[in-house]
Formats: C-alpha cells, sequence, structure tokens
C-alpha cells in the first residue's frame, strides 16, 4: 500500500470529522432554547442571567466560541459542562464503556446470525432456507427498534420474568440481552440480505459456474465466492458501526442504560452544548475511522481497490 494513498486518505478522513463537527457547532446553535434558561430556570435575576452568560461564555462572537471549542478539543478535555463543573472528556469516558459493552453485544449477535444466515440463503437460492431466511430479514428490517424494545421487556421481563427489568443493574449481564436483540435484530437482517445478495451473484458468476463443473466441492466454491464478494458485505458492517453509535440513543433510554445515547439526549434538551458538541465529535471519529480501516481492508485484499479509488479522484 502506498504511502500516499494512505496519506490522502488521513487527509480526507480528518477533513470529514472537521465538516461534520463544524456543522454540528452551527446546527446546535440553531436550536431554539436558550442553556441559561435550562440551568437557571424562569425566575433568575437579569443579573444572574447575564453573570451566567459572561462564564459560559455564551455571548462571546461564534468565530471565538468556535475557536474555543477545537482548542479544548486539542487540550483533550473537549471543554466543560454547562450543568456540572466535570470535563466533558471525563463524563464521555464515564458513559462510553456501558456503550461498547451494548455495541459489542448487539454487533456479535448481529453478525452471528447475518452470515449464516446470508450463505444459506445464497447457496439454496430461491428454494426453501432462501425463503425462510428472506422473511426473516424482512421481518427484521420492517420491526422498529422502539417497538420491538417494549415488547420484549413485557415479554421476557414482566410476564416471564426471564431477564431483568430496566434501570435493574444488579444482573449487568443479563441486562444486556434483551437490549442487544432489540439493536442487533435490524442489523442482523441488513447485513444478511447483503450477504444472500452478494454471495449469490457470485455463485452465479461464470468463474463459480466453470468451478463447479469441473467438480469442486460446493463447500470451497462457497468459500471462494464469499471472499470474492467481501466488498459490499464489508461495507454493510463498517456501516453498521454508525448505525450501532446512533441506535444506542433509543435503546439505551428504552433499557434505562447509562452510555453515550442517554448522554447526548440529556445535553440536546438541557442545551448542554458543549457535551453535545463532545459526543457527535467521538461519533465522528469513530465512524471515520471504521472507514478508514475499511480502504485498508479493501487494499489488502484486493489492490485493485485503491486503482479504482485513484480513477475516482
Amino acid at each position: 500500500m502506498g504511502a500516499r494513498y494512505l496519506a490522502r486518505r488521513l487527509l480526507r478522513a480528518g477533513l470529514t470529522v472537521v465538516a461534520i463537527v463544524t456543522a454540528v457547532f452551527a446546527l446546535v446553535r440553531l436550536v431554539p432554547g436558550d442553556p441559561v434558561d435550562s440551568i437557571l430556570g424562569d425566575h433568575a435575576s437579569p443579573e444572574e442571567r447575564l453573570a451566567l452568560r459572561e462564564r459560559l461564555h455564551l455571548d462571546d462572537a461564534l468565530p471565538a466560541q468556535y475557536a474555543a471549542f477545537w482548542g479544548q478539543t486539542l487540550d483533550g478535555t473537549l471543554g466543560t459542562s454547562f450543568r456540572i463543573e466535570r470535563t466533558v472528556a471525563s463524563m464521555i469516558g464515564e458513559a462510553m464503556p456501558s456503550t461498547l459493552a451494548l455495541a459489542a453485544a448487539s454487533l456479535l449477535l448481529a453478525w452471528s446470525l447475518a452470515f449464516p444466515l446470508g450463505v444459506i440463503a445464497a447457496r439454496y437460492r430461491g428454494r426453501r432456507p432462501d425463503r425462510v431466511a428472506s422473511l426473516l430479514g424482512l421481518a427484521g428490517v420492517a420491526v422498529p427498534t422502539i417497538w420491538l424494545g417494549p415488547l420484549l421487556i413485557l415479554g421476557f421481563g414482566v410476564a416471564l420474568r426471564w431477564a431483568p427489568l430496566p434501570g435493574d443493574t444488579d444482573r449487568p449481564f443479563a441486562a444486556l440481552i434483551l437490549p442487544a436483540i432489540t439493536l442487533g435484530t435490524a442489523l442482523a437482517a441488513s447485513m444478511m440480505r447483503q450477504t444472500r445478495g452478494a454471495l449469490a451473484d457470485s455463485l452465479a458468476s461464470p468463474y463459480a459456474l466453470a468451478a463447479r463443473g469441473r467438480g469442486l466441492p460446493m463447500s470451497r466454491v462457497v468459500r471462494r465466492s464469499l471472499r470474492a464478494s467481501s466488498r459490499p458485505i464489508l461495507t454493510v458492517a463498517a456501516a453498521q458501526v454508525g448505525a450501532l453509535l446512533s441506535g444506542t440513543v433509543v435503546v439505551e433510554k428504552i433499557f434505562e442504560r447509562p452510555g453515550l445515547g442517554g448522554l447526548f439526549l440529556d445535553a440536546f434538551f438541557s442545551r448542554d452544548i458543549p457535551v453535545v458538541q463532545g459526543c457527535v465529535l467521538v461519533i465522528a471519529i469513530v465512524y471515520v475511522v471504521v472507514n478508514l480501516l475499511l480502504d485498508v481492508v479493501y487494499v489488502a485484499l484486493d489492490p485493485r481497490a485503491r486503482l479504482d479509488s485513484e480513477r475516482a479522484r
């Protein structure tokens, strides 16, 4: 892999993060509402309100606020919360382990279901296993997370009492199961459909048909075809990381789990601008880094991917 190619991808990743955070910096300030009202309420005196605005630097010009934000980003603090005297970095660091645990469990569940079902559906295309797997995939995509979560709570938490109820912290591992199922179901369905489509196309290629005509075992043809179709599958897998980080916002609220999603929502509705900006920055960096690593994997698996990227540029 050439150094110029890698440097170009790193530059593009950095510019993407800057663009995302700049857009959020502007949009957060366009949302109706005043952080001072959220903190002091309606009964504060004008002097108290003015003093708080000066202390929070809300009266500074937007270019000064923007420069201050990047300064706080570079020093690693990400600023200080308007609501509590804590750095945003420490608040995110406290919330991140719970979110990462939920994301890892959801991905593990999704990929454990998606890849076998996708391979089976492609292997038996047009036959009963394919129809069953496709029906499951359609159901997984159609069921909204905000409906599936409460349904699982009612069924397995309230009626059967097999799982802890929301907010129960006595059994942390058991409390992770239902949120992971809620978040991983749609991911599994999307990945299964992508795996099935990519692998089915690869199995219908002249190479695969010729290999089968020469008497190669079907299992070997499937393995080779799966590698040939890995690029679109990896693309969806990488995109799911971003979907996970946004999906945790809803799931963590449904199951009353502490995490980055709950921290973001609480900060957004209370107009805690530094926390909102910090959460978005972290999510953007994770998403961009995953896609950067995906580009590296593409080139490692198929050097022609770099040539395609350079031609597109």
